[in-house]
């Protein structure tokens, strides 16, 4: 499957995406990609193991934690962490790992990949989501 392809299939799939890494501090990017997902319609399930709450819902410590099916991880971590990232993805069976701009671990996408998940590197889910909706006529 082409990206394109990819990023219909993630944007018309998903409801649940889980952010590693996402902080409360309103400054960090983690946290106004993830408010605007989340005015979009989307779930936000914060993973982050200093946080309690943030964007009115509960956070986790680490992604095997969440007690519901996540569609799509969202990796606001550096790419050294990465590869943990995609095994705790693998093991949730997440649909999609989406890594976020200047993200980028190719052994770890692989890996991704070949375990069956969908993976996005190095691409901004907001911008990619706020492209989708205009080449689909969507406001």
């Amino acid at each position: 499957m082409n990206e394109p392809e990819l990023i219909h299939q993630i944007f018309t799939e998903t409801q649940t995406i889980a952010v590693v890494g996402l902080s409360s501090r309103r400054y960090r990017p983690s946290f106004a990609v993830s408010e605007c997902m989340q005015a979009a319609g989307f779930r936000i399930i914060p993973v982050n193991p200093i946080e309690k709450e943030v964007l009115g819902e509960r956070a986790y410590p680490r992604l095997e934690e969440i007690p519901i099916t996540i569609d799509l991880v969202n990796v606001f971590r550096r790419s050294e962490f990465v590869p943990e990232i995609v095994e705790s993805s693998i093991r949730t069976q997440a649909r999609w790992v989406w890594m976020q701009e200047g993200v980028v671990h190719e052994p770890a996408a692989a890996r991704a990949a070949s375990a069956g998940l969908g993976v996005v590197m190095d691409r901004c889910i907001w911008k990619e989501y706020q492209r989708w909706k205009r080449f689909r006529g969507l406001r």
